[in-house]
């Protein structure tokens, strides 16, 4: 697709918006759109579910309630872009730079975001669960309400609400979970996750989990094991 292509469909599409759908046409893509330049447009409702986007420049766009499910969106540009409401599922937005951009409301189910810039984003209202947030930058982030990730440790741990996540910085081993459930496991599930490394973590992350859901019990096992320590 060429830039005249490209403009045509741009200007059709806005035409669609501000006739609330009497004229124009709306996007609907599913294109090579790598390493394209479409800064600042107006792309509100496009359905480009499945497009490759890998390096678009996408600043300063308006991609509010967009379709973009499936999409490979690797080192895009999406800085300061509006992003509310999007559907961004299962999309690769792995080194993308979402600097300042607004992510309010977004379907960032099972995305990928390895590597991502965040910084200044805003997540509110996301929901973050199945979200792969290893090794991002995410200074000056505003997360969902009860969201926390913690660094420094063995493996990063997310935790959203109720849930509890812990990846290896390089995501060969992640493991996502209830708390509840983290405190029930038995030492071969521990073992089964990433052996030794887990097993000998597993007592941190349950003093992680105490401090940011709430105190509670300790397996048996675990227990008996510190007694003959």
């Amino acid at each position: 697709m060429n830039s005249n292509e490209m403009n045509k469909i741009l200007e059709q599409h806005k035409i669609w918006l501000t006739s609330n759908g009497k004229n124009g046409c709306q996007i609907e893509l599913a294109a090579d759109l790598s390493y394209r330049k479409i800064i600042a447009a107006d792309l509100r409702c496009a359905g480009l579910m499945d497009c490759n986007l890998s390096h678009a420049k996408l600043s300063y766009s308006n991609l509010k309630g967009a379709g973009l499910c499936f999409c490979n969106l690797i080192n895009a540009d999406l800085r300061y872009a509006n992003l509310s409401h999007a559907n961004m599922y299962r999309a690769n937005l792995q080194s993308a730079n979402l600097r300042g951009a607004d992510l309010r409301g977004a379907d960032l189910n099972t995305a990928d975001l390895r590597g991502a810039d965040l910084s200044n984003a805003d997540l509110r209202g996301v929901n973050l669960r199945d979200v792969d947030l290893s090794c991002p930058n995410l200074n000056g982030t505003k997360l969902p309400e009860s969201t926390f990730i913690i660094l420094g440790q063995k493996y990063i741990i997310s935790i959203y609400g109720d849930y509890v996540r812990a990846s290896s910085c390089a995501n060969t081993h992640y493991q996502n979970h209830l708390a509840s459930e983290w405190r029930q496991f038995s030492k071969q599930d521990i073992l089964d996750m990433d052996g030794e490394d887990s097993l000998k973590f597993y007592p941190r992350l349950l003093d992680i989990i105490d401090f940011y859901c709430g105190k509670g019990e300790r397996p048996e096992w675990l227990k008996a094991q510190n007694n003959d320590l």
